[in-house]
């Protein structure tokens, strides 16, 4: 379950923010919201219409962040405190890495699909998708227009490093992981199909582009983060770039995560630097990865609990239009890290 009141607007720190408030429809509230740049406000203030997007997008990415990490030690847990996730987003870790990149691909996600759905005067479908495809299909329909999405994502959340000029290693790094999150979704656009013909013949067809679902954008940044590349500082001329610490290391990509700090081992209850430790978590005591009780616990052991559910069981469809289940009693055992 999801914290009552997720905190903080800060990306990683002020994106959460967003995503507990109301609807933004008067410039005043821009002027409340907490941790944004004045910039920031500015931009808020001018796409007043854009803003609920931006907190939808903001509320999908901390659900998707909860979903992925839910049988690691880090679960993405937010926190009444700025920062909303706790140091480990300061610290330039590879959980900062993907809080980012969801965050960034949050928005760019909501936006767009508002733009789609005719919710924004400023942007609609794409129309740059048009006539015929080598494939023998006509483009037709919606489609998703990502490059409005991905554009205000990066006016946005990319203005708060660009503004400090972009040189130290943090910046880059947030830069680097704002744009994998965007990539996540415009390197997986699928294009959908209606036919058409007599009978449901699939004489002709029309397609357009869809955006992926998120689950499969927080998918495929859950896989960067499992791969990512810890880099330093560098200088290529008079440009500073991140290249692998361990230069025996290929080169990361545009698509992939980077981080500068090793991560904590989330074990021990620390709040001061927001980790909640995993005295409590439930666990798997079958299993050798790490929802398994042995790791996720920290080999401090685990209890054992017994309690009673109640399901459905014995359905049966009555004619006409009703299902009859009896309620079926059985034990399970929890088990809880100490």
């Amino acid at each position: 379950s999801f914290p009552p009141n997720p905190s903080c607007w800060c990306r990683g720190r002020y994106l959460a923010k967003l995503s507990s408030v109301g609807s933004i429809s008067e410039e005043e509230t821009c002027e409340k919201l907490k941790g944004l740049i004045q910039r920031q406000v500015q931009m808020c203030k001018r796409n007043l219409e854009v803003m609920d997007s931006v907190r939808r997008g903001a509320q999908l990415a901390i659900e998707e962040c909860q979903y992925q990490f839910r049988n690691r030690r880090w679960n993405c847990s937010t926190l009444d405190t700025l920062p909303v996730f706790g140091k480990v987003v300061t610290q330039g870790t590879r959980e900062a890495a993907f809080v980012y990149a969801i965050s960034s691909a949050g928005v760019a996600f909501a936006v767009t699909r508002a733009c789609s759905s005719g919710e924004l005067d400023k942007c609609g479908c794409d129309r740059t998708v048009q006539g015929g495809s080598p494939q023998g299909f006509q483009w037709s329909g919606c489609s998703d227009n990502i490059a409005y999405g991905v554009a205000f994502s990066q006016s946005f959340i990319d203005i708060r490093e660009r503004s400090k000029g972009a040189s130290s290693n943090r910046a880059l790094m947030n830069l680097h992981n704002n744009e994998a999150g965007r990539k996540a979704i415009l390197n997986n656009m699928r294009v959908e199909c209606k036919c058409h013909g007599v009978s449901g013949s699939c004489e002709f067809k029309t397609c357009w582009k869809a955006m992926p679902p998120f689950r499969k954008v927080g998918n495929v940044l859950k896989e960067k983060f499992d791969g990512a590349t810890e880099v330093e500082q560098s200088e290529i001329g008079s440009t500073k770039v991140l290249v692998p610490k361990n230069s025996q290391f290929k080169p990361h990509t545009d698509e992939d995560l980077v981080y500068l700090d090793s991560s904590p081992d989330f074990c021990d209850h620390d709040l001061k630097n927001g980790v909640l430790g995993t005295s409590g978590r439930q666990c798997n005591k079958t299993s050798k990865a790490i929802d398994g009780c042995e790791l996720m616990c920290c080999g401090r052991g685990f209890h054992t609990d017994e309690v009673e559910v109640v399901e459905r069981c014995s359905c049966k469809f009555h004619w006409c239009c009703s299902v009859k289940c009896k309620p079926c009693h059985r034990v399970v055992e929890i088990h809880t890290c100490r």
